[in-house]
């Protein structure tokens, strides 16, 4: 029989009790902030998943976006491409990787005139739907009989 050796089984041990945690949740819906360094103008605009929507000189194309479900930590990750349209009408691509909501600078694209940068994650595009408010409660009128009580003719 092979024993393992001290750091092979720390790190068996450490797989076996570490947290697990959930899978993510796919949303068909990124949201996005641009900036526009020229006029100083912000942005936030929505792209479906594979879907593109240009900004710009750019064009922003979410490939999937995740978030946890609500008894986790949140964490908002998306992986985008990202690819300019150049003066000679050709396309370039700037970024292809992941971006994170909670920390924006770690990998947002920096372009000489734009800067782009993931917000959130959603089930649908537009505003998200409230909560729907309870109707309030109505007394019964007076003057009319109880359901249970059939009026003699």
């Amino acid at each position: 029989m092979r024993l393992l050796s001290p750091a092979r089984a720390a790190f068996v041990l450490a797989g076996l009790v570490a947290p697990a945690s959930a899978a993510p949740l796919n949303n068909p819906v990124a949201e996005f902030t641009g900036l526009d360094k020229i006029t100083g103008r912000t942005i936030t605009f929505e792209v479906m998943v594979d879907e593109t929507v240009q900004f710009g000189a750019l064009q922003v194309t979410p490939r999937v976006c995740h978030t946890r479900p609500p008894t986790e930590p949140a964490q908002t990750t998306a992986f985008v491409e990202i690819d300019e349209i150049t003066l000679s009408n050709t396309i370039q691509r700037l970024f292809t990787g992941w971006m994170f909501a909670a920390s924006p600078g770690l990998h947002a694209v920096e372009h000489p005139v734009y800067d782009v940068w993931l917000v959130d994650c959603k089930l649908q595009m537009g505003p998200e739907p409230e909560a729907p408010v309870p109707a309030p409660a109505v007394e019964p009128d007076a003057t009319l009989p109880a359901p249970d009580v059939v009026p003699e003719d």
